[in-house]
């Protein structure tokens, strides 16, 4: 009974049952009591009626597995209550089967109506569990039944359950591979998946059951990008893999250029002197290479391509060790040159973690360090060997530092590696030396330096220190022979002292291969080796065998008896290795009658010149594995391991990552779409409106359909296909011009009443249009066709703008602002050009003072106020619209990466005059470099289809030293992605870009208070997303509040009240509520945002946006600002 009533104890108090006595449990100390009663009281528990008892008994029997007991013998009990009706138990239940499924498998098989009923049920977690348990049973009778449980689960309401799907798919193949072609298809079905729960799971079925289907990823690719940073760790590591691959597949090498012009030119690290004529066929194929790497095109990165290393360049940042890993390889096969440096600083920061972490990224380090040096040259600090460190990963470090090594460097390399010799680690100490082998090989300046110090490692007291100097010199020595007699002759004296074979066959060697160095030595070192013949390992035998052949060639006189004598005692050695060279040798240097024709040819055989060894690193030929898998660690294909495929020549079609948009959405008027409120996809048409867990700058897949808005979708693939740029315009032109057209029979049919008005102030802005190219064609005639057209489309969209606004003013009954029209109808060009100047003087805004903040916030709204006079934005001189607070700059170009030159960039805020969809973007040029930069211009722009840009002009001239700035202008088309383009001078080419925050999209608009909630009225619903906040201590008053929200997005502010002004003065309420609005800059949806202060620094934050996608980015950068 002690037995029992130790379980008893141990159980907690669970005799209040009321069984008479507990089964012998192997938990318990009963080592020797009798089996038969084994868990009878979990038995009794699990058959009660009580959902109580039953609940303690699974939770002691999970407890149990988790502990590793075997508790199989309950499953004919447990399996019983898979029907309880308690939600608890049921999990639990299912918790169990999913450990025993497999073995039990007979007894599974008895209640598999009750699993495909839990299929059924209204909880999403019982269905999960009922799925993963029908998985788990590993029979082929029910193969059918699992695949029809998987098709059904795949369309479930629950990411959860899909998400389970996803994962029973992998075990249905294992079971039986014949399905491959059914669960393909609902591998399709997942892809499309728009819920980040889902992704990670269905890109692993993916990979184990057809990652040859890569045709599955194309219309995925661009969602999968961009939900990544939402996905769960685990799932961001197994897609960036897959990614990784497909890109190698999809797009062009970044980096073709580059290695075309090293092929041939660098020496690579390891490699020895090459001789002359080697040089000469060099420079032969050089010339043969000119005109091929002439006619080669510059290479532009695919957008696609630069979307992924964007969205996976924060993940970085992440928490978990193999996803900085997973980006970390990503980076290094496939971005550009340039950009691979970001991931070191990640690298580095995970050699803070714990020792196996260290371990696997010093071996992806050691790898990458061979081929891109610079790249880690800057930490080479983070690299020193602690005391603490395990010896493998001091080995590991030991290799990196090697690989960092230059002329630069190696003086303080090698005064650290002196403190290393110095360690109690002997595995460690030797790798040491190695490297400061590798380090005189590789760096010649330093080899006499690093030769006398392992010389004088030969008088140190420890052995295996002295051994592999020595064994490290002889390598050393086979350079330059010649200059080292001393070193050979101090290491023939070393015979006599060290015992280690590896250096005393070192030794032999070297006296044996320049015996003409030490001709008075060698016989003696000889004599005393033969003396000791029998009792050397037969490493050393050999080498005395060798020793004494290269002796009696060159000194046969003092040498012949010796020689016979070796060869004696070696013709009855132990081992058949050195018996057979005995007799090999004797045949060949001792020519008889029955010798052959070698021995002619003995002197030629023992003493030609030998190569010197090359000192490689073991991670030299390790990146034909991608980096950061197990193949890659062991060095060795693992099973399931899949190449990295290598960069296509010619790069296959993009379109088909484009994802077709349904027609409702190619509604080519923005103003047509506004009216019809018709919200496009987020995505794509297959996966409907997007749920709140998308990324924020999941606008690139849109981008390239419904976006575009300016009539690009007839032109083919968007930014993609090779169409020039005057094409384009023109069909841009041609669909403006059908858009006024319609505009017009719509005001037409509207009011009949205003009909003469309209046309009056349309004409008159047209007049006013003409008058205005004149003067510019005037000024500048020597600008090319392509900048006339561009600047007439520009004007033509000009007039659309103040034509709409002219109409809402109208509404506002606001006729006496309106420009005196009809007399200005004469032919005379004189009169004209004075009527435009007397309009330019009339509507010259005063400069606002700018002592706070409020005033400029006054002069915006004064701005958007005055375009709404139908005035161009031209009239408005930029000294008058100032930006709300200080502007944001952002590094376009460092100086170091742009040699010399750097290039910030920040959105002004003002309006744009060439175009008033576009952003004005000012760049700051600054040469930092001695020499003068010439002709810094723009090519090859690559934009997101239906994006436009007006490049900045020429900078013929930028000195040295001198600072610059320039105006481009960019229309995003409303969307945050990139603008990619080169940024060239007279002598070099930088692919850069610019992104957009979304608070630079809009501009800002007046309304009043009544307006305002008037508009926000029609703006319910989807459109509208709420956020409850708590502001920052700094932020808690109604300025700091103003101020932070005009930084993160260009508003202008709502003032309080209505219209007409109050007759007594109202007091300011306790907490009050700021209102800003805002338009988009190319499609004018309007963006409202309502700060509602609340006691003790709470707030509620409200965006109201036509475009669901700017609201919900919005949001977040406006709630970054509030409460940081």
């Amino acid at each position: 009974m002690s037995a029992n009533s130790a379980f008893n104890d141990e159980k907690g108090g669970s005799s209040s049952v009321g069984e008479p006595e507990y089964g012998h449990d192997p938990a318990s100390g009963g080592i020797f009591s009798s089996d038969y009663k084994r868990h009878d009281d979990l038995k009794e528990m699990l058959d009660s009626n009580k959902d109580s008892l039953k609940l303690e008994a699974m939770k002691r029997i999970v407890a149990m597995i988790a502990r590793g007991k075997n508790t199989s013998d309950l499953f004919p009990a447990v399996v019983k209550n898979v029907a309880c009706k308690n939600i608890e138990v049921k999990k639990l239940v299912y918790v169990y089967l999913v450990r025993y499924a497999e073995e039990q498998q007979d007894l599974a098989l008895l209640s598999i109506s009750t699993f495909q009923r839990g299929l059924k049920d209204p909880n999403q977690l019982i269905r999960a569990s009922a799925l993963r348990v029908l998985s788990s049973i590993r029979v082929t009778i029910i193969v059918p039944i699992m695949m029809l449980a998987i098709k059904e689960a795949a369309s479930d309401m629950s990411p959860y359950v899909r998400k389970t799907a996803a994962h029973a798919i992998p075990k249905l193949y294992s079971l039986d591979p014949e399905q491959k072609d059914q669960l393909i298809e609902v591998i399709e079905k997942l892809l499309a998946d728009k819920t980040t729960l889902v992704a990670g799971s269905v890109v692993m079925a993916f990979e184990e059951v057809c990652p040859e289907r890569i045709d599955l990823i194309h219309k995925n690719y661009r969602k999968l990008c961009n939900l990544l940073i939402d996905v769960e760790e685990w799932g961001q590591v197994v897609i960036i893999n897959m990614l990784t691959r497909y890109a190698r597949t999809q797009f062009l090498n970044p980096n073709m250029n580059e290695s075309l012009l090293e092929e041939g030119s660098d020496k690579t690290f390891y490699g020895s002197d090459e001789d002359e004529d080697e040089e000469e066929d060099e420079e032969k194929d050089k010339k043969a290479e000119a005109p091929a790497m002439a006619k080669r095109k510059p290479y532009v990165m695919d957008p696609d391509h630069r979307l992924l290393l964007r969205n996976t360049k924060p993940l970085l940042q992440s928490r978990n060790a193999a996803v900085v890993m997973a980006v970390a390889q990503l980076y290094f096969h496939l971005a550009p040159k340039a950009e691979v440096g970001v991931i070191a600083k990640a690298l580095v920061r995970l050699l803070r973690s714990h020792s196996e972490v260290q371990y696997v990224v010093l071996q992806n380090v050691a790898t990458m360090s061979i081929k891109r040096r610079g790249m880690f040259e800057p930490y080479l600090k983070s690299f020193y060997i602690r005391s603490t460190d395990p010896t493998q990963i001091k080995v590991l470090k030991l290799e990196v530092l090697t690989n960092l090594a230059n002329e630069t460097n190696i003086s303080t390399i090698l005064r650290e590696f002196q403190t290393y010799i110095k360690s109690m680690d002997k595995d460690f100490v030797a790798a040491t030396i190695q490297a400061i082998g590798r380090c005189a090989t590789n760096i010649g300046e330093v080899r006499d330096t690093c030769l006398n110090g392992l010389v004088q490692l030969l008088s140190n007291r420890d052995e295996l220190v002295v051994a592999e100097s020595v064994v490290v010199i002889k390598k050393l020595l086979q350079m330059q022979p010649e200059k080292h007699s001393d070193i050979i002759k101090h290491m023939a004296k070393l015979t006599d002292n060290i015992q280690v074979p590896m250096a005393r066959a070192s030794i032999l060697w070297l006296i044996g291969e320049y015996c003409e160095h030490v001709p008075k030595i060698a016989p003696d070192v000889l004599r005393k080796m033969a003396k000791s013949f029998t009792n050397e390992e037969d490493i050393v035998k050999l080498q005395i065998i060798n020793l004494a052949a290269k002796l009696y060639l060159t000194n046969s006189k003092q040498t012949k008896l010796l020689t016979q004598y070796v060869l004696n005692l070696a013709k009855y050695d132990q081992n058949y290795d050195i018996r057979d060279r005995a007799r090999f040798i004797r045949q060949l240097i001792v020519p008889t009658e029955k010798s052959g024709a070698l021995s002619k040819y003995a002197k030629k055989l023992f003493l030609a010149l030998k190569p010197a060894p090359v000192l490689e690193s073991p991670f030299k030929d390790r990146d034909h594995f991608q980096l950061g898998s197990l193949s890659h660690l062991l060095n060795a294909k693992a099973g399931g391991y899949q190449e990295l495929p290598d960069w296509p020549e010619a790069a296959p079609d993009p379109s088909v990552r484009n994802v077709e948009v349904p027609e409702w959405t190619k509604c080519s008027s923005r103003e047509k779409r506004k009216e019809k409120k018709v919200e496009k996809p987020f995505y794509s048409d297959s996966e409907g409106e997007s749920g709140p867990t998308e990324s924020a700058d999941s606008e690139s897949d849109s981008a390239s359909g419904s976006e575009s808005g300016s009539g690009i979708e007839e032109s083919g693939s968007g930014s993609e296909s090779e169409e020039s740029e005057e094409g384009s315009e023109s069909e841009e032109e041609e669909e403006e011009e059908k858009e006024k057209d319609k505009k017009k029979k719509k005001k037409e049919l509207k009011k009949p009443v205003q009909e003469s008005e309209s046309e009056q102030s349309s004409e008159e802005e047209e007049r006013k249009h003409e008058r205005k190219s004149k003067q510019r064609k005037s000024e500048s005639e020597s600008e090319s066709d392509e900048e006339e057209e561009s600047e007439s489309e520009s004007s033509q969209s000009e007039s659309e703008d103040s034509e709409s606004e002219a109409e809402v003013k109208k509404k506002k009954k606001a006729a006496e602002s309106k420009p005196p029209s009809k007399p200005v109808k004469k032919d005379n060009k004189k009169e004209k050009k004075e009527m435009s100047l007397l309009d330019l003087d009339d509507f010259e805004p005063a400069p606002s003072p700018q002592a706070t903040p409020v005033n400029s916030f006054l002069s915006n709204s004064l701005a958007t106020d005055l375009e709404g006079l139908s005035l161009s934005d031209a009239v408005l001189s930029p000294a008058t619209i100032s930006p709300s607070s200080a502007l944001k700059s952002y590094e376009m170009l460092h100086r170091i990466t742009g040699e010399g030159l750097s290039v910030e960039y920040c959105f002004s805020r003002q309006p744009f005059s060439p175009d008033a969809n576009m952003v004005a973007v000012q760049m700051q040029f600054t040469n930092n470099a001695t020499s003068d930069t010439k002709n810094l211009h723009m090519e090859d722009v690559k934009l997101q289809s239906g994006m436009r840009v007006k490049e900045f002009p020429e900078i013929e001239l930028l000195p040295a030293g001198e600072m610059v700035t320039a105006v481009m202008g960019i229309d995003f088309c409303d969307s945050t992605q990139a603008a990619n383009f080169q940024l060239c001078t007279h002598t070099r080419k930088f692919f850069v870009s610019i992104q957009p925050p979304v608070g630079e999209l809009m501009r800002p608009v007046f309304l009043t208070e009544n307006e305002f909630k008037k508009e926000q009225g029609q703006l319910m619903g989807m459109n509208e997303i709420t956020e409850k906040i708590t502001l920052d201590v700094k932020c808690r008053n109604e300025h700091s509040i103003v101020q932070r929200v005009i930084t993160a997005a260009n508003l202008s502010r709502v003032p309080c009240g209505s219209d007409k002004e109050c007759s007594p003065p109202v007091p300011p309420p306790d907490h009050p509520v700021h209102r800003f609005a805002g338009r988009t800059v190319t499609s004018s949806s309007l963006v409202l945002v309502t700060v509602a202060t609340k006691e003790e620094g709470a707030a509620k934050l409200t965006i109201n946006c036509e475009k669901m996608v700017i609201g919900t980015m919005l949001v977040k950068d406006i709630l970054l600002a509030l409460t940081q």
